[in-house]
């Protein structure tokens, strides 16, 4: 019986996804894609039947998937950055399995390990932050209470926050109930395409900042104090490449 196969296209650079989901791509039957997030360059060359799922609703994409499967063609769905959060992979999923439909996923590479690597610098730095919370501002999907930005400022972690460039003051209001004022905060948007845009600034000034370049939306927030590792020697280093420290490998 043939498969559908969720793949993580990767930020935007259509060198960024995996081999393995390049190569499924290029053997696929049909492929149904994430719209306009999702660079035209990877479905270039391909020789299977394409859709568009910008203005799909998850029925008619299920219906495409059922019929295809039915027909004994390869499914793949591709998904823009990595198929682990935000995807909506997992409401596919149920219905595939009411269906009895296989399915095999194919992680990607997050917009958020872009930025980081377009930053040149670890989200983790020692003695300064060793947790990474990715999470969202709530919009038009609720966010359950314990998990709202003000809650989690109090860790003062590292923070990358998705879908929530459009609402750039409340999200500044809500952090400032753990972070102070002063810590730094990056934007990216359209993390490794050709016109991306990176704004480095603080929670003082991060709103103007964002409001005077036009971002509203497919932008990544970044939160705490290890982002000033890209900019200042942080002098912050870990135990694994000290002389001094032993380990199975090294006496």
């Amino acid at each position: 019986m043939s498969k559908v196969y969720f793949i993580g296209a990767g930020p935007g650079d259509p060198e960024l996804i995996t081999i393995k989901g390049r190569n499924l791509l290029d053997k696929a039957d049909v492929v149904i894609y994430a719209g306009s997030l999702v660079n035209q360059g990877l479905l270039r060359g391909i020789k299977a039947e394409v859709f568009d799922s910008a203005k799909m609703n998850l029925t008619e994409i299920i219906d495409i998937i059922k019929n295809s499967v039915d027909k004994g063609r390869t499914v793949v769905r591709l998904h823009t950055g990595d198929t682990s959060f935000y995807s909506a992979i997992s409401e596919q999923i149920e219905r595939l399995r009411e269906l009895k439909i296989g399915y095999e996923v194919i992680p990607g590479v997050s917009s958020a390990m872009a930025g980081a690597a377009i930053l040149g610098q670890e989200l983790t730095i020692p003695e300064i932050s060793q947790t990474v919370i990715f999470t969202r501002i709530e919009g038009r999907t609720p966010v359950p209470e314990r998990e709202r930005l003000s809650e989690l400022s109090r860790h003062r972690a590292t923070m990358v926050i998705f879908l929530s460039a459009g609402m750039i003051e409340k999200i500044r209001n809500e952090l400032l109930n753990g972070y102070p004022e002063d810590t730094p905060v990056v934007v990216i948007e359209k993390a490794s395409w050709p016109e991306q845009k990176v704004i480095r600034g603080s929670l003082k000034d991060i709103v103007e900042l964002v409001r005077s370049a036009g971002i509203k939306k497919t932008a990544v927030i970044y939160v705490g104090e290890a982002l000033r590792a890209s900019e200042t020697a942080l002098k912050k280093e870990s135990r694994l490449y000290n002389r001094d420290f032993k380990h199975g490998y090294r006496e």
